[in-house]
């Protein structure tokens, strides 16, 4: 009797050893963003998710044991009430720009005041004063209120003819300098605050489950 009683204790805690192992087991097999979509579908919960890590933006215990892994390893944290695996992906590495600007509407201007505009704040800068101030004092979009810092963008973020003229133009760190989008009545004054950077992404597959 008590043979039998300590090989069924013995069964069960295989078995639940089996079932917190199979889903580590399952996502050793996901690869393709065919099967990424298929396995969310068949896992469907709000928790479950693909998430993309950005290592300039996601600076959390987490994300930087995350990047840590190769492409296919897999993190699983446990608490007493449910279980999350992470499954690298994907990882890849994006050349991010970064620059700030000062727009001015068009439409409110004619084009002898807007010239005679940038071209003060041109002079303004050049002779000391911070761009976030004339961003934050003249900009006329909400990103004034950030000093006009466009943060770090990929190529594609941006209208083209302007983003163009950040990227492939050859001006230098702290170089200023005028943008014109006459088709959309937008003109700028931008600054080049950073060098192209090659920043790491990793695409990770989120799976949480209750642990009964």
């Amino acid at each position: 009797m008590i043979k039998n009683l300590l090989f069924a204790v013995i069964l069960s805690g295989s078995a639940l050893l089996n079932a917190q192992t199979s889903t580590e087991k399952e996502l050793e097999q996901i690869e393709t963003p065919e099967q990424i979509e298929k396995y969310l579908e068949l896992k469907k919960s709000r928790d479950n998710k693909l998430i993309t890590f950005n290592e300039e933006k996601h600076k959390s215990i987490l994300a930087n044991e995350l990047f840590t892994l190769s492409k296919g390893g897999i993190k699983t944290i446990k608490t007493d009430f449910e279980k999350t695996i992470y499954k690298v992906v994907e990882k890849t590495k994006t050349t991010y720009y970064r620059a700030s600007y000062i727009y001015l509407d068009g439409s409110k201007y004619n084009m002898s005041d807007l010239n005679t505009l940038r071209t003060n704040l041109i002079n303004e800068y050049k002779n000391g004063a911070p761009f976030d101030y004339l961003a934050n004092r003249y900009s006329m979009d909400e990103n004034a209120n950030k000093g006009g810092d466009l943060g770090w963008f990929t190529q594609g973020d941006l209208y083209p003819s302007f983003e163009n003229e950040i990227i492939n133009s050859n001006h230098g760190i702290n170089t200023i300098f005028t943008v014109d989008v006459p088709e959309k009545n937008w003109y700028y004054v931008v600054l080049k605050t950073h060098e192209p950077k090659d920043i790491s992404e990793i695409k990770v597959l989120k799976i949480v489950e209750t642990i009964n």
